[in-house]
This record gives structure tokens, sequence and C-alpha cells, in this order.
């Protein structure tokens, strides 16, 4: 007849131990969801890129060439001399340059930390000019302060894969670029300040 052990009975030297093994997550796996993710990311910055870029060159032709029902050159430069910024067609060729070159770097994903100064930088006179009516009110700079904010974040994350500057060297350090074209938008913008309130 087997013998019952108590649980005094057991050797004191011996103690029960329960191993719980993690799993182990195969490389490959672990390969392929890190490339998804980054794959992801690219996309959803490609998005961005195009979308922004697309709609600042669009203002940018609004300016200069009255496209998209814009108000052409001559009401345009008329309009920056009524805002103080004379003289007009200095001021207002040059808002609508900046615009469009800007915006067609950003939507292709070229010269992007510059790209994003020069918009950054267009965007900071934008909520200057626009600071009267508030945040929210009509004709206020929110728009000014939303585009501002897409193109400082496009500094400092670069591009993207699928962007003609992949495999530059600023698409591999974003931090020093990014923090060069917050630096380099706030001098150009106070720049712009300077000789308008030169003039």
């Amino acid at each position: 007849m087997p013998s019952l052990t108590t649980e005094s009975e057991r050797p004191q030297g011996l103690i029960m131990t329960t191993t719980h093994t993690a799993p182990v997550r195969d490389r490959d796996t672990i390969t392929t969801t890190a490339f998804d993710n980054a794959a992801a990311a690219d996309i959803g910055l490609l998005i961005v890129r195009v979308v922004f870029g697309g709609l600042l060159a669009a203002h940018g032709t609004q300016k200069l060439f009255g496209w998209f029902s814009g108000p052409g050159l001559d009401a345009n430069n008329a309009m920056f001399e009524a805002m103080g910024y004379n003289p007009g067609a200095l001021f207002g060729t040059l808002a609508g340059l900046t615009e469009l070159v800007g915006g067609l770097l950003l939507a292709f994903g070229l010269f992007t930390p510059l790209a994003a100064a020069i918009a950054l930088g267009t965007m900071i006179n934008a909520i200057n000019a626009t600071w009267g009516p508030g945040l929210f009110g009509q004709g206020g700079w929110e728009m000014g302060l939303l585009f501002g904010a897409v193109a400082a974040g496009l500094g400092f994350t670069g591009a993207g894969r699928y962007a003609l500057d992949a495999g530059r060297p600023w698409e591999r350090n974003g931090l020093v670029w990014g923090v060069g074209v917050l630096g380099l938008a706030v001098v150009s913008a106070v720049l712009t300040l300077i000789l308008k309130w030169a003039l």
C-alpha cells in the first residue's frame, strides 16, 4: 500500500518551483513588424506632405496668377500694402513665391529642411499679419498656426522614404535639422518684419 507523505514530513531542503517561460517571438516576425511600422509612418508622411505642400503651393498660385479663384498679383500686392507691407509689390510677390516654391518642395520631399523653414517663416509673418482678430476670429491666425505647426513638424521628421530626399544626410539626423529649421524660419521672419518696418 503506497505511503502518504504529509506536508510536515516532506524533506526541508526541497522547494517547489514553477518556471514560466516567456513566449519567444520569431526574429523574422519582429523584423517584419518593424518594417511595417516604418512603412506606415512613411506613408503617413507622404500624405501629409502632398496635401500640405499642395495646398500651400495653391495659395501661392492664387497670389501670383489668380488661380483657384485667387486675387492675382496686382490685387494681392494691394492687399499687402493695406496690411502695412510696403512696397506691396515686393512683399506680395515674395509671399506668393515662398508659398509656391516651399509648397512644391514639400510635396515632392525635396530639400525638406529648407522647404519647411520657408513655409514656417512665411506662416510666422502670416500670424503677425492676422494677429488682430485673434486665434479663432474672422480672418484670424488659426490657419497660419496650423500650417506653421505642420511645417515645423516636417522639419523634424523629414520627408520619409517616399520622397526625393530619401537617403540624404538631413534624413538621418532629424533633431539637428529640425532645430535648424526653427532657427532659420524665425530669423527669416524677423528679417522680413524688420524690412517691413524700415521701408
